[in-house]
């Protein structure tokens, strides 16, 4: 008689269910982990300290990346008085689908705390399907700092999002009020046009709140001074095309490119620069992005 299959592996048509619940607290002067559940191949590093009292943690998705099929959760509490960073040790990875739709939730409550969400980018390999939903939920007193960076399709090897798509949405409320509310439906089609991306295969997307003219004007400086690294002989490295604007109270930034590192660089330029304002702290690069 043949083994049953292990009750852990899912059916191969079912894709990994993941799920990974995240609860920070103040604890004297730092910030600690104290809530950490997870089911299925999405965790965390054990926290790091590099500043002291603010929490860096690093979420590790699962080993090899995501495919059709795939149901991704990712809940995130910060407790009042708490300060907490988390981004991911690389970038994710979502491969092609032959049918299916993979799926990815990510929550983020913030209760009268400070969180800052800043994962490298994701790529969506050529014929990816994809559903992604990201909502923020903050409270009187919270403050927040994050951005979603994507790469469609494999722009070094001239291969892009092919018959994939991605739909994306976002919502961002305070105290009970939606401030922002987005959806986003990309395939080839909107890639290529002038009214899409006009060819770019980068984008992203940059909050933070509460936000004034001091933080869009930061924002705006370091995204008028920045450009890519020299010597790339890349032909489409003519650097990032950056929008910054406030939105009741969010600081909004867009940002296209032909290179997902290009965003990823200016965006931790208009961070280095808005997070004093915002969250009274000198900018200190997680340690995994120099690796």
């Amino acid at each position: 008689m043949p083994a049953a299959p292990l009750p852990c592996a899912p059916p191969a048509h079912a894709g990994w269910r993941a799920r990974l619940d995240l609860g920070f607290e103040a604890r004297g002067p730092r910030t600690v982990l104290a809530e950490r559940r997870h089911v299925g191949p999405l965790v965390v590093q054990r926290p790091f300290y590099p500043e002291g009292e603010v929490c860096h943690v690093y979420v590790v998705h699962p080993p090899g990346g995501v495919v059709a099929g795939d149901r991704l959760h990712l809940g995130v509490r910060v407790g009042a008085g708490a300060r907490a960073l988390l981004t991911t040790p690389a970038a994710g990875k979502f491969y092609r689908s032959q049918g299916e739709t993979a799926r990815v939730r990510q929550e983020f409550s913030v209760e009268g705390g400070m969180l800052e969400w800043l994962p490298q980018e994701n790529i969506y390999y050529p014929d990816a399907a994809v559903n992604a939903g990201t909502v923020v939920r903050l409270d009187a007193g919270a403050r927040f700092f994050g951005w979603e960076i994507a790469c469609l399709g494999l722009p070094a090897q001239a291969a892009g999002l092919g018959a994939g798509v991605l739909r994306q949405s976002l919502e961002l409320w305070q105290a009970g009020t939606l401030l922002l509310n987005e959806r986003q439906h990309i395939d080839a089609a909107a890639v290529a046009a002038r009214w899409g991306l006009d060819g770019n295969p980068a984008l992203g997307t940059l909050l933070a709140y509460p936000a004034g003219a001091p933080e869009l004007l930061a924002a705006r400086d370091a995204a008028q001074r920045y450009s890519p690294p020299a010597g790339t002989g890349d032909p489409a490295a003519g650097g990032a095309t950056l929008s910054c604007t406030l939105v009741e109270g969010v600081l909004v930034c867009r940002a296209l490119a032909h290179r997902a590192d290009l965003l990823r660089l200016a965006f931790a330029a208009i961070w280095a620069q808005v997070r004093p304002l915002l969250l009274h702290r000198a900018a200190m690069p997680p340690r995994v992005w120099a690796t």
